[in-house]
């Protein structure tokens, strides 16, 4: 193609400055992870031709470092679910994940998700995803196991428990140890591979092509220091992921999470995507929001503790969801943050634990802690006597922590240092993304589809969308989803037009 402009994903390129097309095909799919690799294979398997460029040298994304949990259920449930004896109501999945990320839940993809998501368990097993008939009923980030079904969220925590019945929805991919993910991602690469697609690996996308009507018809794409134009008739399918590691993007849009210390994504995160649907007049929506954790557990003993402020005061149900607990911990208005427990409770921290906090203090007497942590006097010892009080009663009316995790806690005391950017692991990444239909097309800033570009996974804003709402597994159930509708949905554009 002839050239004398600076190609970048926040400019389209139009047509009609193009001499000549050097790839021509149906579909174009932008990343090859969970998303992208979904989206290539549904697109393929509708009839058409499909290219699939891939900036890394592998397929992988984040889906290959993730722990390969997929949130899943609903319809009565899935294989394993049933097997264990879970009728997972579709209606109770709908309305806790509606709880979980309202105000900002979108309904209608939620609906989508919901509907699918049992069958879409038969359908990654029917691509060699493979999944342990098991469950496990301990409180965990991720098994170190091979084993299959866990609780991932907040199923087992107030409110949701007051309200839905709890459900274990995370399906672990199989795989002895952490990093499932990568084994769920060489399965889906070799149905990709089955599935005919043609695979660009060191292939970076530089900017979306737009005709005179400002649809989106092709790509330009750099392949061995050159810029390739390629022609899509059917769609672009943009599968590139989020914003994490781009620390401009972050600055603009999500400041909050420069707390955090760990980044979690690939490389390629860079908003790119996102960028190129920008280009073209798609809206970016959830910008703000993200995921960050604070991964207490393991031990899980250590939910037997309580969280508080350099003022004393609790502030959460400390058997919530970790990533609950880390978001909770970014909103405090505290210059230090605690995990106050005892030594039962501190249990085997020492030899197992993934959080990496530091010990800020101990005491043999509530008062000896509090001096160490340099607190308001009386102030500490308020907030464990009252709490004593009503765990010996198996009550926790302030906070509703649910009694299976509740007993008073006894001298000696140790404190952890969870205090935001003070050295204890604090993983996040990005919920915000393009405007996208439940089947993938993406939306203006008035609400208009934007003529033949789709979106996927976490370069979407998918149902996954508040950090203190967000459950183990739901990032790859929505990408994989998503992008399985989007692959259909860019090839049917192609049929229909």
């Amino acid at each position: 193609m002839a050239s004398t402009k600076k190609t970048v994903p926040t400019k389209a390129t139009k047509a009609s400055d193009i001499s000549q097309w050097d790839i021509e095909t149906d579909v174009i799919v932008v990343g090859f992870g969970g998303a992208g690799s979904c989206a290539a294979i549904e697109a393929a398997d509708s009839g058409a031709k499909v290219h699939l460029f891939e900036a890394a040298s592998a397929a992988g994304g984040s889906t290959a470092l993730s722990g390969g949990e997929v949130y899943l259920g609903g319809n009565g449930g899935t294989k394993i679910q049933n097997m264990f004896g879970f009728e997972d109501s579709s209606e109770d999945m709908f309305n806790y994940l509606m709880m979980q990320h309202s105000p900002q839940a979108d309904e209608d993809k939620i609906r989508s998700y919901v509907d699918i998501a049992a069958s879409h368990f038969d359908w990654l097993v029917e691509k060699g995803v493979p999944f342990k008939e098991s469950f496990i009923d301990e409180r965990l980030v991720e098994p170190i196991t091979d084993d299959c079904l866990l609780y991932s969220g907040n199923e087992k925590a107030w409110p949701e428990k007051d309200h839905f019945k709890p459900a274990p929805r995370g399906h672990a991919v199989q795989k002895v140890g952490m990093g499932g993910g990568q084994v769920l991602m060489e399965q889906l690469e070799k149905a990709v591979i089955a599935a005919g697609v043609n695979i660009h690996f060191d292939a970076r996308a530089l900017s979306l092509v737009v005709d005179d009507n400002d649809a989106v018809v092709g790509l330009i794409v750099r392949i061995d220091g050159k810029e390739v134009a390629c022609k899509a008739r059917g769609g672009v399918i943009l599968c590139a992921g989020g914003f994490v590691m781009n620390e401009k993007m972050l600055k603009q849009y999500a400041p909050r999470l420069d707390r955090c210390n760990s980044p979690i994504g690939n490389p390629g995160d860079t908003g790119s995507g996102i960028q190129m649907g920008l280009s073209v007049g798609g809206a970016a929506i959830n910008m703000h929001e993200g995921f960050s954790s604070i991964p207490f557990y393991p031990p899980s003993t250590l939910t037997y503790g309580i969280f508080v402020t350099d003022k004393g005061q609790r502030f959460i149900n400390e058997d919530a969801y970790h990533g609950r607990v880390g978001t909770h911990l970014l909103e405090q208005n505290s210059e230090r943050l605690y995990l106050i427990a005892d030594i039962e409770a501190y249990g085997d921290y020492e030899q197992m634990n993934f959080m990496n906090a530091s010990v800020a203090g101990t005491g043999d007497t509530v008062a000896e802690l509090e001096a160490e942590l340099e607190l308001p006097q009386g102030c500490l010892s308020n907030t464990l006597s009252l709490y004593n009080d009503f765990a010996a009663k198996g009550e926790d009316p302030m906070f509703h922590k649910q009694p299976e995790w509740l007993r008073p806690l006894e001298p000696p005391y140790v404190a952890l240092d969870v205090t935001p950017g003070r050295g204890a692991y604090m993983p996040y990444f990005t919920l915000g993304g393009l405007d996208t239909k439940p089947t993938g097309e993406v939306r203006g800033l008035d609400g208009s589809i934007i003529e033949g570009l789709y979106a996927a996974g976490r370069t979407a804003c998918g149902v996954p969308r508040r950090g203190d709402g967000y459950n183990s597994g739901i990032s790859i159930g929505d990408a994989t989803i998503t992008g399985r509708k989007a692959g259909i949905a860019a090839a049917s554009r192609l049929k229909n037009s």
